[in-house]
């Protein structure tokens, strides 16, 4: 990965490795559907544009198995620069700044675009930034966003019925905003020349899907055991984890009603319509709830609409009316009240203080 506010070295830049067998085991032979650059066995260009705030951890994610690639094989397959609207660095999300190799307007070849982004990705995505987007999506280059990345290109118009991903935090903002784009759960998604992940380690199961179409799947996997990556995602697999394993426990109707919860979340299910449709009683399904997870069905699934409240506020325009109705309150009184109730504060207070933050996932409510 480069060093941070050091010149930032395209991926030949060190010599590489002699090749011979090298060669010969990675070369184009084995590249499947990849770019014509790794289909002949030369050298793939990627521009990372970095937005302000991106997330360190997509961007090494996706910059690293690159690096590797090239060890392994001997020779430069991959090449990239890093790109921004301006300044001479960016800083990521945890303030290390990073030193930026080229200006927007100084890039004048490139097969690949992937932008990076991360906390308030739509303060941080300008009109020169889409401008630009679209500019090169007009002459037909691979686009994709990490992590929060693709949110720049849907309000590019990029992403307009095709399919796309975004981080699961994210999700319920990026539906109110761009209801064209044919958004999934997956942890990464390519439709066409069209890429986006949802941002952690997604990023290294595209890339190595990218390795593996462009060079085969036997350099794909040695890279991926360089980085001790055991098992490589593919586009069908989803984001979080499976229910039973998010709140610790394997009972099957419970994980059902909570499912039922999150599917659910505008026109809420009563308790006595969530038992029955699990084949229990109201007391039955207040017991397991508060067996196993110390409280009342009610009060899990208040926690639930006020996470989602949340996210739309931070990360949508929605007036606040809106926001209280598509989570399932009758009246913005009774949503401000269970709102100030849970997280201390208003949702008018909540918008002008913490917008772009991540949304809380749901804890313990008193009411």
């Amino acid at each position: 990965m480069p060093s941070p506010e050091s010149k930032v070295q395209q991926s030949g830049a060190a010599k590489p490795a002699t090749g011979g067998a090298a060669d010969s085991a990675f070369g184009g032979a084995g590249a499947g559907a990849g770019s014509a650059a790794g289909r002949s066995g030369g050298n793939r260009r990627f521009v990372f544009l970095l937005l302000d705030r991106f997330t360190l951890l997509a961007f090494a994610s996706a910059i690293e198995p690159l690096r590797i690639a090239n060890r392994v094989a001997g020779r430069r397959i991959y090449s990239w620069v890093l790109a921004g609207e301006g300044g001479a660095s960016a800083t990521c999300s945890n303030d290390t700044a990073f030193r930026l190799d080229i200006g927007l307007e100084e890039i004048d070849r490139e097969d690949v675009i992937l932008v990076c982004g991360g906390l308030d990705v739509q303060k941080a995505t300008s009109k020169a930034v889409l401008s630009w987007l679209r500019r090169e999506a007009r002459r037909g280059v691979t686009i994709g966003g990490l992590c929060t990345g693709a949110w720049a290109l849907a309000k590019a118009g990029l992403l307009d019925g095709k399919k796309a991903t975004i981080h699961w935090e994210n999700q319920d903002g990026f539906l109110e905003d761009f209801e064209e784009v044919r958004l999934t759960k997956s942890v990464f998604v390519m439709d066409g020349n069209r890429w986006s992940t949802a941002g952690g380690t997604s990023s290294l199961d595209l890339m190595l899907k990218v390795i593996a179409a462009d060079h085969g799947e036997t350099l794909a996997n040695t890279v991926a055991d360089q980085l001790i990556y055991s098992t490589i995602r593919t586009d069908q697999d989803t984001q979080r984890l499976s229910i039973p394993t998010r709140i610790g426990v394997r009972h099957p109707k419970l994980s059902l009603v909570i499912q039922m919860m999150e599917g659910s979340i505008e026109d809420p299910l009563s308790p006595a319509d969530l038992a029955e449709r699990v084949g229990m009683s109201t007391r039955q399904l207040e017991r397991l709830f508060r067996r196993y997870l110390n409280r009342s069905p009610k009060r899990y699934y208040m926690e639930l609409r006020l996470s989602k409240a949340r996210n739309l506020l931070m990360q949508t325009d929605m007036s606040v009316i809106n926001v209280a109705l598509a989570c399932g309150f009758a009246s913005p009184s009774h949503f401000s009240k269970c709102y100030r109730a849970h997280y201390n504060t208003t949702p008018y207070r909540e918008r002008g203080t913490q917008s772009g933050m991540p949304g809380a996932m749901p804890v313990r409510l008193s009411i």
